[in-house]
């Protein structure tokens, strides 16, 4: 891992001319569309079965076509792998399985040739317990200083068998671990909020904020243009940790302030990462994983001194019904309003079942369901969500492979599983492999042109037919509408911009919002209705008969319509 440290190419003046750019315009990410590539399972250059950063970087050209403005990459660290590389070993170095740091050098510089910007994971709340640190503190035992930048602390019971806490992990089973001291004995436990490899950092220790104030400037002096922060809510706990007294507590989630996620200590943190960004050109950008009881405390993490950007999960999981959407995107857009964030959009993510079957099912099963369900109805209401999300005020997220409608793969066998929550007995239901398998890029090989070896989680047949290559200039093929949708948005003023919308009348089921000179309808219903004829069809996910100023917009359609 020191040697990759060496590697690393010293910043120059061509590190901040590369990113100039990408500069077209000031405040880039206030309605850019962002994609997701989940690094193992996007492009594998060199035929093991794992995708990496080579592979990333020779199908650039390909994002760049698809019309987005940056490419956010999940973590590419060192790393055990206990949480596919959520376990960070060493955050100076990238993990052999996906090359090196003069890859991702690369990487960064052809990205910014291309015109796209690179935000990279960074993940604050723990590390693996292979970092050095960790390593160090298990080896000098209790009451040294090395213990003091994790959470060490005495069981409870005769003999300390117990956990010094009634905290849970979100993996399952108790959030402590008990170590075995350098004599022997039984001794401490240690806090980990998710796997018992992700020991979390105690960010009450100096040496923990210099350690990640240092590894932001390494990543922005190589050129990155942002960070996605996993854990956001995290890193903070409550003093003392304090019981929370309830057993049921992954329920709890999202739902509560808990005494371990969405402290308000965790500001203080981001107001001295914002100093540090602020002193680098082309406007870099922060965007917080913050899973938070509401949106109005979401807004909280985007205040200007903070910020850019926070996941809106209330959105991620709000079911296909008019009214419910309607009621998110107020809350959203009034939320943000008063702290001067953009909001954000995004309807899938590696850690969820793709929205193509999740709309395939009925409401209420949640975002992990293994239930493959109606997939033509699933992909008519996702390519109709993805263009009511496209047209709302703010920045989207869109997380690779949705673009091809690709569907979770639901049957999975038990023996190929990866994702470390299912195999632990409680927590999650573990069945995130299924929005994981790679992606395909042709009708035929032994991946479908992901690799020429095979890959780490098997894909289904008949993957060929949602492929790059089947849908590449295919009419009303599923890429090809992401495709147009992205050159409208880009080519039309009064989308993506703005905080928010004009909310006209319509049908029940049916959303129907101006934005300027712009109008979006979007019918959730399972029935064709009738509304005014807008002005001229910029693009709609299926066939829209109009007639005598009337259109008829078919069930889980959504229209876009320009009266200029």
């Amino acid at each position: 891992m020191s040697q990759q440290h060496s590697a690393a190419p010293a910043p120059t003046p061509t590190t901040d001319a590369a990113v100039a750019t990408v500069a077209r315009r000031r405040d880039w990410w206030r309605d850019a569309v962002i994609y997701q590539v989940y690094p193992r399972s996007f492009a594998d250059s060199n035929g093991d079965g794992m995708g990496d950063l080579e592979g990333i970087r020779a199908r650039l050209p390909y994002l760049r076509d698809l019309g987005v403005d940056a490419v956010w990459l999940s973590p590419f660290y060192a790393s055990p792998q206990a949480d596919a590389g959520y376990d960070v070993a060493d955050y100076r170095a990238v993990d052999p399985m996906f090359g090196t740091l003069l890859d991702a050098d690369a990487l960064i510089r052809d990205a910014h040739g291309l015109g796209l910007r690179i935000i990279v994971d960074l993940v604050p709340n723990h590390s693996s317990d292979q970092h050095e640190w960790f390593k160090r503190a298990l080896a000098e035992g209790p009451g040294s200083p090395s213990r003091d930048r994790y959470h060490f602390r005495p069981g409870k019971g005769e003999n300390g068998e117990l956990p010094p806490n009634d905290w849970e992990s979100i993996f399952g089973g108790p959030a402590w671990t008990r170590v075995t001291e350098p004599d022997g004995t039984p001794g401490e436990w240690y806090l980990h909020l998710f796997a018992p490899e992700q020991p979390d950092f105690n960010w009450e220790h100096p040496a923990v904020g210099d350690e990640f104030r240092s590894i932001l400037r390494f990543w922005l002096d190589m050129g990155v243009d942002g960070f996605r922060i996993d854990v956001a809510h995290g890193m903070v706990k409550a003093e003392g940790l304090p019981d929370l007294g309830d057993h049921e507590q992954l329920k709890l989630l999202g739902n509560d302030v808990m005494p371990f996620f969405d402290q308000d200590g965790v500001h203080d943190i981001y107001r001295q990462w914002r100093l540090i960004l602020d002193e680098y050109s082309g406007e870099r950008i922060f965007v917080a994983e913050a899973w938070t009881p509401t949106v109005e405390r979401t807004a909280h993490y985007v205040r200007p001194d903070e910020l850019h950007q926070a996941f809106n999960f209330q959105y991620l999981g709000t079911h296909w019904h008019a009214e419910e959407l309607r009621t998110v995107i107020d809350r959203t857009l009034d939320a943000m309003r008063p702290v001067g964030a953009p909001a954000t959009w995004v309807l899938s993510n590696h850690d969820v079942t793709r929205h193509a079957t999740r709309f395939a099912n009925p409401p209420g099963l949640g975002t992990q369901i293994r239930l493959a369900g109606d997939r033509e109805l699933g992909l008519r209401r996702a390519r109709a969500a993805t263009l009511l999300m496209l047209a709302l005020p703010g920045s989207a997220y869109v997380y690779q492979g949705e673009e091809l409608g690709l569907p979770d793969v639901v049957d999975l066998p038990d023996e190929v599983r990866q994702d470390p929550a299912y195999f632990r007995g409680a927590g999650q239901d573990g069945y995130r492999d299924g929005c994981r398998v790679p992606i395909p890029w042709t009708r035929e090989g032994s991946s479908y042109g992901f690799g020429d070896g095979g890959s780490w989680l098997p894909q289904p047949e008949g993957w060929g037919e949602l492929s790059v290559e089947a849908q590449t200039g295919t009419p009303g093929s599923t890429l090809e509408l992401y495709r147009s949708a992205l050159a409208v948005r880009r080519d039309q003023a009064d989308l993506g911009a703005g905080d928010a919308v004009e909310w006209l009348p319509a049908p029940e089921g049916v959303l129907a919002f101006r934005r300027g000179d712009f109008v979006c309808v979007a019918n959730t219903t399972g029935e064709p209705v009738t509304v005014p004829e807008y002005g001229r069809v910029l693009i709609a996910n299926a066939e829209v008969a109009e007639t005598g100023g009337e259109a008829r917009v078919p069930a889980d359609t959504t229209v876009w319509w320009t009266a200029g």
